[in-house]
C-alpha cells in the first residue's frame, strides 16, 4: 500500500469550514461532514481520486471559493499527492485551481490541522459563464506520484502546518 484517504475529525472540519464558510450552521456543518465520501478512482484505469464538495458551489465568472474537503491522506514518505483540477470544469468553464497544482507532501498528515485538504478555485470563465456543482460533485482529482531526492540532502525539520509552513516566512514579508 503506498496511501489511503481519512476523513479528517469532526471537530477539525467545523472549524475550517466555520473559517471559510460563516454562513452555514453547525447542524448544516454536521450534516456535511456525515456525507463526505473518501477520494475514489472513477474507473479501474483512472489515475485520479475524486474529491467532491461537501457543499453546493455557484460560482459566477471572477469568483473564487475555499471548499474544506474533510480529507487528508496518509502516504509512503516517498510519494507525493498532486492536486489538479477535473479536467471537464476547467475545460467548459475555466474552473481553475487557485495554485494550479495542489502539492500534498506525506508528511502533512502530521500538521496541526490534522491535513486536512483545501481546494480554492476560481471561475476564470472569459464567457460570463456560471459554475454550479451540486454538494457531493466532483471539484478536483488527486494523483500519487512518487519522486526522488538529491543524494547529497540531510534534511532534519520536522512539519507543524500547511500552507507557507515550510519556505521560512515567504510570501509574508512585512512592508
Amino acid at each position: 500500500m503506498i496511501a489511503r484517504f481519512e476523513k479528517i475529525s469532526y471537530t477539525q472540519f467545523c472549524e475550517d469550514m466555520k473559517a471559510a464558510h460563516p454562513e452555514f450552521s453547525e447542524d448544516e456543518i454536521c450534516l456535511m461532514y456525515e456525507a463526505i465520501e473518501l477520494p475514489k478512482r472513477a474507473t479501474k484505469g483512472s489515475a485520479g481520486y475524486d474529491f467532491k464538495t461537501p457543499f453546493e458551489i455557484t460560482l459566477a465568472a471572477g469568483e473564487t471559493v475555499l471548499v474544506p474537503t474533510g480529507i487528508r491522506s496518509w502516504m509512503r514518505e516517498d510519494y507525493v499527492l498532486l492536486i489538479v483540477p477535473r479536467s471537464g470544469l476547467g475545460f467548459k468553464y475555466r474552473l481553475q485551481l487557485d495554485n494550479s497544482v495542489g502539492v500534498i507532501d506525506s508528511d502533512y498528515y502530521g500538521a496541526a490541522n490534522e491535513g486536512s485538504i483545501k481546494v480554492k478555485m476560481t471561475n476564470d470563465s472569459r464567457e460570463g459563464k456560471t459554475v454550479h456543482i451540486p454538494a457531493g460533485g466532483g471539484i478536483a482529482q488527486g494523483i500519487f506520484v512518487p519522486y526522488g531526492v538529491a543524494d547529497e540532502e540531510e534534511v532534519t525539520e520536522t512539519r507543524t502546518g500547511g500552507f507557507g509552513s515550510t519556505d521560512g516566512g515567504i510570501g509574508d514579508a512585512k512592508k
